[in-house]
């Protein structure tokens, strides 16, 4: 057994394990004396390159060389003041759309509430109206001896009170009677001879119409003349 052994220890130390070891060594020298050449080859070029920028070409004059080589710093430079000065109109053009828009979402933005503002109100006119007419026509119904009862008197000026603050925040009443039908302000719901009015004129109001700054809210209902 111990001869055995000792053999196979001598078995790998023969000269073809050693040349195998031997050849990995040299390819492993070879691709470090590659590598050494690549590098040795870049570092000549970059200093052969700044020579040919540090130095002119043999047989040229250097006044004229460093006027070239001036001259191309100097495009180099303006090229990229250029593409600089691009950059900063992009970037203004860009801010002056933004700008734009912003200004566009601020009036739209503007108009929107403006318009919810009136809706609201203009849907606040519309439910108050009756009340205005109850009022009427509760005075309308007093007897004339009764004008002049302290409670009829209350409710007259609570009326009047009452339509002075509704002018006041634009609601005004449409004139009607004598007035030439108008189909934008007046609904008419039928028709009357008369000998004071002409035909197509308003004999008789039966509705009172409304305005809220310039728009109906309410159309006048009345009578025309045929």
């Amino acid at each position: 057994m111990e001869d055995q052994e000792v053999k196979t220890e001598k078995d790998q130390n023969t000269p073809e394990a050693e040349s195998s070891t031997e050849e990995s060594k040299k390819a492993g020298s070879a691709e470090e004396a590659v590598e050494e050449t690549e590098a040795s080859v870049e570092e000549s070029s970059e200093s052969t390159e700044e020579e040919s920028e540090t130095a002119p070409p043999e047989g040229e004059d250097p006044k004229t060389w460093a006027e070239k080589r001036a001259a191309k710093k100097q495009a180099k430079l303006d090229k990229k003041a250029q593409g600089y000065k691009d950059q900063i109109e992009q970037l203004e053009d860009k801010v002056k759309r933004q700008l734009a828009e912003f200004e566009n979402f601020r009036n739209r933005t503007e108009k929107e509430k403006h318009a919810m503002f009136e809706t609201g109100a203009r849907s606040v006119v519309e439910k108050i109206l009756p009340v205005v007419d109850n009022f009427e026509r509760g005075l309308a119904t007093v007897p004339e001896d009764k004008k002049e009862d302290p409670f009829v008197d209350g409710m007259e000026r609570i009326y009047k009170q009452f339509l002075t603050e509704l002018e006041n925040i634009g609601v005004k009443p449409i004139e009607a009677v004598g007035q030439e039908f108008d189909p934008n302000l007046h609904n008419a719901v039928m028709q009357v001879e008369s000998e004071e009015y002409e035909s197509g004129v308003v004999a008789q109001e039966l509705q009172k119409g409304y305005t809220y700054r310039d728009s109906v809210v309410r159309h006048s209902m009345v009578a025309v003349v045929q």
